[in-house]
């Protein structure tokens, strides 16, 4: 999720069109044939293909040719298919690849297909997770998994210092931090501010009211919502409750008790059950503390049908059926990815309390700015906040210089 369209897609583009008249490909005839339908799909065969069987089961005829491709590979893959415009039927994207892969022209527009099938209408499924499948005037995927952050913390510390179902604003997430900080000690912190995590301070920021990136394409990093936001942030480092480095092991401090909190996505569940079963029974997932509001992020990944398709139809059926409740339990019983359906949410498979939270805090999320120059901006954003916060880089200076940073990479001057 961090290569860019523009150059890189024109260059390949340009390659591939000066073979692409003269050469055939030999997976023509399978992308051609209506009676196979190709998808790709990030991580392991073995999560999609038992959903596979079951449209394979009620669709006689079509055979379904799942392709699991590494996230680490993905993207490049995708770009390869973009510039010969030979791929797949059904792609999953990355929700932060959408604008990229969308302004290239390879995702095809499906509101038509949204009149035609029920499960794919956008009030089916978390709003975050519908924005994320939008860029400019189309729908160009459905959602298919989520994931979100939501807070980690110390059921038994927290209760100490008061606030036993964690801390539920701004204030009394710092309050409960100081006196986190001052009852464990030199060594003891509150939490992790994940500098190095772009979403992290977008995260704060919306809560505080900042749009980051507004509807008219315009950056608000150098608006008092912004400003107001990263000098919260940095006040955790400047008081101690912090650690400033990043050689710290969060999930070690955690089970150590020298740091109460973290704010982290689902998949930190497993890993804290399995690295620190000692703390069994003293920690919980909550959602987010609020100022405005309690906004965290949404990702996860859509499904989208490539544009150069030779089964669009078919394609789309697929993605329908993947949007329907059925197989959206079954992936996240072959793969712990949380449904993007809302509906699937009351199913007995999702209601373990630290589950819940974060479907709780889904109800409250959206994505990253859906415009393709986003990823730059995010790292000149991660680099400023770094100065600010570590190097002691006025905060209002270095956000100005941001602000005309995000103006100059969108275009706006």
């Amino acid at each position: 999720m961090k290569k860019k369209t523009g150059v890189k897609i024109a260059a390949l583009l340009m390659s591939f069109s000066l073979v692409a008249a003269g050469c055939g490909n030999s997976n023509n005839s399978a992308a051609g044939d209506s009676k196979t339908l190709k998808v790709w799909f990030m991580g392991t065969a073995d999560t999609v293909e038992p959903i596979a069987e079951m449209y394979e089961a009620a669709n006689p005829g079509i055979t379904v040719d799942v392709q699991a491709i590494p996230w680490d590979t993905a993207h490049d893959k995708l770009l390869t298919a973009v510039a010969s415009k030979n791929g797949p039927d059904v792609v999953q994207m990355g929700t932060t690849w959408v604008p990229e892969f969308a302004a290239a022209g390879a995702l095809k527009d499906l509101t038509p297909y949204i009149e035609q099938y029920p499960s794919m209408k956008a009030e089916n499924f978390f709003e975050g997770a519908v924005e994320t499948t939008k860029y400019q005037d189309q729908t160009v995927g459905i959602p298919f998994y989520v994931e979100t952050r939501a807070m980690f913390y110390r059921t038994d510390l927290l209760s100490e210092v008061g606030y036993p179902e964690g801390p539920k604003t701004w204030d009394e997430l710092k309050d409960a931090s100081k006196k986190l900080v001052e009852k464990g000690g030199a060594g003891h912190y509150a939490l992790p501010i994940e500098g190095k995590d772009s979403i992290f301070p977008v995260i704060f920021a919306w809560q505080n009211g900042s749009d980051i990136i507004d509807t008219n394409r315009q950056p608000q990093f150098n608006q008092p919502a912004y400003v107001e936001t990263v000098d919260f942030l940095k006040s955790f480092y400047d008081e101690g409750l912090s650690p400033k480095g990043t050689d710290l092991d969060t999930v070690a401090a955690f089970k150590d008790g020298k740091m109460a909190m973290f704010i982290s996505g689902p998949w930190m569940i497993q890993t804290v059950k399995d690295k620190a079963p000692e703390i069994d029974g003293k920690w919980a997932v909550t959602t987010l503390p609020a100022k405005v509001t309690n906004t965290s992020s949404i990702g996860g990944a859509d499904l989208s049908i490539f544009n150069y398709s030779k089964n669009p139809d078919e394609a789309a059926k697929f993605i329908a059926f993947m949007a329907e409740q059925e197989a959206q339990l079954k992936y996240y019983e072959t793969s712990n990815s949380m449904p993007a359906l809302k509906t699937a949410w009351s199913n007995e498979a999702l209601s373990d309390p630290m589950i819940a939270a974060f479907g709780k805090q889904l109800e409250n999320s959206r994505p990253a700015p859906t415009v393709k120059e986003y990823e730059e901006i995010a790292q000149a954003a991660m680099a400023a906040f770094e100065q600010i916060t570590i190097g002691g880089a006025d905060t209002q200076t270095e956000l100005d210089k941001l602000n005309d940073k995000a103006n100059e990479l969108l275009g706006n001057k």
